[in-house]
């Protein structure tokens, strides 16, 4: 169980960090509405540029916090319930502008692996 659990916060921590650091200013499926970046996605959502830099800073911490977490177990469920609770913020707003479900996809995954870290 623990390789599962350790597999389950690698690929949590290596896609967010893909999403906030390597495809931050790309188009994606996933966007919000018709954005083409994470910028664009946040004001879609009519939430201010610095919420953007703000969550993005708590999701790349709490990845890497996540990966830290392999070593040092006690910092496990403080991060996946962060990662969590972003996520579910992140479906909450693609709900709010009316996106299809498809868009919510990702998010909706992820928080489940984090639910899982905590669970397991």
């Amino acid at each position: 169980m623990e390789i599962f659990i350790i597999i389950l916060k690698v690929i949590i921590a290596a896609s967010l960090l893909n999403v906030w650091l390597i495809q931050y200013n790309k188009p994606t499926q996933w966007r919000g509405g018709n954005a083409q970046n994470i910028l664009e996605e946040f004001k879609v959502y009519g939430l201010p540029a610095w919420m953007c830099y703000f969550i993005g800073f708590l999701k790349v911490g709490g990845s890497l916090v996540l990966l830290a977490s392999i070593w040092f177990p006690f910092l496990e469920v403080p991060a996946a319930a962060l990662l969590g609770t972003l996520l579910t913020g992140s479906i909450i707003m693609h709900l709010k502008i009316s996106d299809p479900v498809k868009k919510s996809f990702p998010a909706g995954l992820f928080l489940s692996m984090c639910l899982l870290v905590i669970l397991l």
